[in-house]
């Protein structure tokens, strides 16, 4: 029996990849979570094999809960299913180890596909990732600046991006305002960014939130 833990933030979405899981009888839904941060939690506890990952969501996105997860039990597999398919984003996805990806437009068909190859012990990738991937391999120059912040750093860019004080992010991350203030500045210093509105495009061009406020 598959284990299996879905990470959607959007409640339909979940409920429709509920009921695709449920004709296969080796798997069992173990939970789900719109949430990114409860969603990395959840999984460190309860350990699913499979988890079923989108891109945006609120807190943590899902390339670092991919990011975490791999790095925590490299076996875990992990299939992204996700509107975010840009280059950038499919890229820190592969390089973080991921077992599958597939954008949100494709039929349920492709779906039930992946579902089939990921439970094989396989991998899949769907037909407009697989283009995105060969023109990274041809040209794999871009830009690397996200690599030079840790994993803390990143979350905390994801949630000034979504329009959090560092204030409230000392809150949502249990830590002190001066830390969090801290690791502000540490990310302006690193990508030469000079106020919030720069580092919101940066964290939106770089696939780490989505456009949640005009600039």
């Amino acid at each position: 029996m598959k284990k299996v833990f879905i990470a959607e933030d959007q409640t339909i979405l979940r409920d429709l990849i509920c009921r695709v899981l449920d004709q296969y009888p080796q798997i069992q839904v173990i939970g789900t979570s719109g949430d990114g941060q409860d969603a990395y939690e959840r999984c460190l506890d309860q350990k699913p094999d499979i988890i079923i990952l989108d891109i945006m969501m609120p807190y943590l996105n899902g390339i670092e809960v991919l990011r975490r997860l791999k790095a925590k039990n490299s076996k875990i597999q992990i299939l992204v299913f996700s509107e975010a398919g840009s280059r950038n984003v499919i890229k820190q996805a592969i390089e973080a180890g991921v077992d599958g990806f597939l954008e949100k437009d494709i039929s349920l068909t492709e779906l039930e596909k992946a579902i089939e190859r990921i439970i094989a012990g396989e991998t899949y990738f769907g037909p407009k990732i697989t283009e995105t991937m060969r023109k990274i391999m041809l040209n794999p120059e871009q830009d690397n600046s996200l690599n030079s912040l840790t994993s803390r750093e990143r979350q905390v860019l994801q949630l000034i991006a979504e329009g959090h004080t560092s204030k409230e992010i000392a809150k949502i991350l249990n830590i002190s305002y001066k830390t969090a203030d801290t690791h502000r500045a540490n990310i302006m210093d690193k990508l030469d960014k000079h106020n919030v509105a720069e580092l919101t495009r940066y964290a939106i061009s770089s696939g780490l939130t989505e456009k949640l406020k005009a600039l």
